[in-house]
């Protein structure tokens, strides 16, 4: 069979066969990315739960250095103890305090992108 030359293949173009329904949920992260009011405060929400985490390490810290002051007034001839407190006692306090506080911030950040993400 001889093929004419003048015939050309068509394309033929129409509607995908199987389309998406959209239904009326936004994902939060849509809500973030548009910067409507349930992103706003999906986002302040994530905002108190870190500022909350911090303002417990800010009062445990607060609760740890505060009284040395009145520690050291009180026996003003233990200037070695001033020394080792200050070098070694709070030191170990204050490293487990902020591995605390990183772990703690983190596992905020991982809860708001589980709720963000719809995991």
């Amino acid at each position: 069979m001889p093929q004419n030359p003048a015939e050309r293949r068509v394309v033929v173009t129409g509607p995908p066969r199987r389309t998406r329904r959209v239904s009326g949920y936004y994902r939060p992260r849509t809500e973030i990315d548009e910067q409507t009011t349930l992103g706003h405060t999906y986002v302040r929400s994530l905002m108190r739960t870190q500022l909350r985490t911090a303002l417990a390490v800010l009062a445990v810290l607060g609760l740890l250095v505060g009284p040395l002051p009145l520690l050291f007034a009180a026996m003003p001839h233990a200037r070695h103890l001033e020394w080792a407190v200050l070098g070694f006692g709070l030191y170990a306090p204050l490293v487990l305090l902020a591995r605390w506080f990183v772990r703690r911030a983190e596992r905020n950040e991982r809860d708001f992108v589980r709720l963000v993400e719809d995991r």
